[in-house]
């Protein structure tokens, strides 16, 4: 009898297996469906097992009955979801190694470049596009073959992760288990764990912009792309052609950079300052209702659509009444794209200076009326001031918005590296030539190219000091008030 239990159990064993790469769905999306399902099917019985075990007399258990469910869906969930999470980062790189190793011998001995192209061609066809290549047609076929055996590994071995972890968890309930304890903890390190990712990926930008802005340098130096006046990263096709090398200084384009956040913080400025003293000071409940989110949209606005707007309505415009006093003005000019710009940062003033505004005690108003002062003297001479500092840091943090702001600059402003602090004329901005360096096919290992990540490592450490001081002044300042 033992031996055809052995038998038998055997038997369930092999027939179990043939089940999983059968029948279960192998679908990477369908399988975190399906175990999300277990899950919290896992919970369910988890929960009414506490409640069973002490006969439905909850006190008698250490923690809540909701805490044994969640213990037992946790050992169940993240065991598969862990297992899931490494198949996706290391599937790629086996099957690619695999299908290489299977090819013929001529493609083999072709570069590491070349091969790389012949992989993208593979997928790209396995995506859905089509091919002639024999030889590529072989190796998605192989491929789709290999993918799909994985895909029955991964949930043949997320499965069988997941049920042994959840049986383990399950077998653990009892009235004196302390589930709560071991559900905080979880939760505690999933918090952790994403609380880390911003920090995580913070890191990863910079280092990833940082170490391919050395190597540019490593091309050119950092004293001639910091202080030159020319900035031309065109490179010439034969050796006898002018600025065959380029010409990488980007003084034109910091100062165009500077030149439109300028004359958008000149309009947001004053109308984004001025809007928050009326609404917080002189505006009627109802009408603040009513006005202040309608000025918060224009926060809400995509910036194509004021790119469409500087370049289809405004910059005509302006050319159209320069041209009636006599005065050149550019179809792209300085001025239109920072109008614009201005336009859309005047929620970010408007919102800070209005909630620093508010958060002046009322007491000090108060005191300036028991002096004799009116509203508008109470309000210059007490509340603005008692204010500043975070007004301060809110132009600081629109001023950093309007430094990297992107789509409003190529729609709207120049291309060429113009040397100019004349709103009227085109310029260029360090946004646009970022953006119009890295569009097309380019290859990555030319100064052209490299350029893009020096400016966009000038451009974020620009704006993070923006937002250092920002953040230092409103700090520093905001607690003498409160």
């Amino acid at each position: 009898m033992l031996i055809a239990a052995g038998q038998g159990g055997a038997v369930f064993t092999h027939n179990f297996k043939i089940w999983l790469l059968t029948v279960v769905p192998m679908e990477k999306t369908t399988l975190i469906f399906l175990i999300l399902v277990l899950a919290a099917l896992m919970y369910y019985l988890a929960r009414t097992k506490s409640v069973r075990l002490v006969e439905g007399r909850c006190s008698r258990l250490h923690s809540l009955p909701v805490y044994y469910g969640n213990y037992a869906a946790m050992w169940f969930l993240f065991p598969g979801l862990a297992v899931i999470s490494l198949w996706f980062s290391f599937e790629d790189s086996i099957l690619t190694h695999l299908i290489v190793s299977g090819l013929p011998v001529e493609i083999m001995s072709q570069s590491a470049e070349q091969l790389g192209l012949f992989m993208n061609d593979v997928k790209n066809v396995v995506n859905g596009t089509s091919s002639e290549s024999e030889d590529v047609l072989r190796a998605v076929g192989k491929y789709r073959e290999l993918s799909s055996t994985s895909n029955q590994i991964m949930a043949f071995v997320t499965l069988v992760v997941s049920l042994v972890g959840g049986w383990l968890a399950y077998s653990r309930i009892a009235p004196g288990f302390h589930a709560r304890n071991h559900v905080e903890t979880w939760v505690r390190y999933l918090l952790i764990l994403c609380s880390s990712l911003a920090v995580l990926t913070t890191i990863g930008i910079i280092l990833s912009v940082l170490l391919e802005s050395l190597r540019f340098f490593n091309r050119i130096p950092v004293t001639e792309f910091l202080f030159g006046t020319s900035w031309s990263p065109q490179t010439a096709m034969r050796s006898d052609q002018v600025a065959s090398e380029g010409a990488f200084g980007a003084i034109p384009l910091f100062m165009g950079t500077l030149l439109i956040s300028l004359i958008a913080l000149s309009v947001a400025v004053p109308v984004g300052l001025l809007s928050a003293i009326y609404l917080s000071e002189y505006a009627s409940p109802r009408f603040r209702a009513i006005a202040k989110p309608l000025l918060e949209i224009l926060a809400g606005i995509p910036t194509v659509v004021y790119g469409f707007f500087a370049a289809l309505v405004l910059a005509p415009a302006i050319r159209e009444l320069g041209s009636r006093i006599g005065l050149d003005v550019s179809s792209e000019s300085a001025l239109a794209a920072g109008l614009v710009m201005g336009i859309m940062i005047i929620p970010f003033v408007s919102s800070l200076a209005d909630d620093f505004i508010n958060a002046v005690p009322q007491s000090l108003r108060d005191g300036a009326y028991a002096l004799g002062a009116t509203q508008s003297e109470a309000i210059r001479q007490v509340v603005i001031p008692a204010a500043l500092p975070g007004v301060v840091g809110g132009i600081l943090l629109a001023a950093s918005r309007a430094i990297g702001e992107t789509m409003i600059v190529v729609m709207a402003s120049g291309l060429t590296a113009n040397l100019t602090f004349n709103p009227l004329e085109a310029v260029t901005t360090v946004t646009t030539q970022i953006v119009t360096l890295l569009v097309g096919d380019q290859e990555f290992d030319s100064a052209k190219t490299l350029a893009a990540f020096a400016l966009g490592l000038v451009l974020f450490v620009v704006t993070l000091v923006l937002n250092i001081i920002s953040l230092y002044i409103v700090r520093k300042y905001r607690e003498q008030y409160e």
